[in-house]
């Protein structure tokens, strides 16, 4: 158990550390373009369908009430 302890375990740590050195350090070789960050935003985002083809009561429900004083009062009438 002591040989295990002692040789093996801290050769194994090592041995994780320089693997993990040499991924983090491969991107120095790596053409400009994909050596930078990924983008956040979508280059061509495409358009959401799912939301023009929902019926008026789920409408409300995924996008909110809408600000137009006579859609919200109408919208209070129907939840008395």
């Amino acid at each position: 158990m002591t040989i295990f302890r002692q040789y093996v375990l801290p050769f194994l740590i090592v041995l994780v550390f320089f693997v993990a050195l040499v991924a983090v350090s491969a991107r120095i070789f790596l053409p400009s373009d994909m050596a930078a960050p990924a983008p956040i935003e979508e280059v061509n985002p495409q358009p959401q369908k799912a939301e023009a083809h929902l019926p008026p009561s789920l409408s409300m429900l995924v996008k909110g009430v809408p600000d137009s004083l006579a859609l919200s009062e109408q919208f209070r009438m129907t939840v008395n």
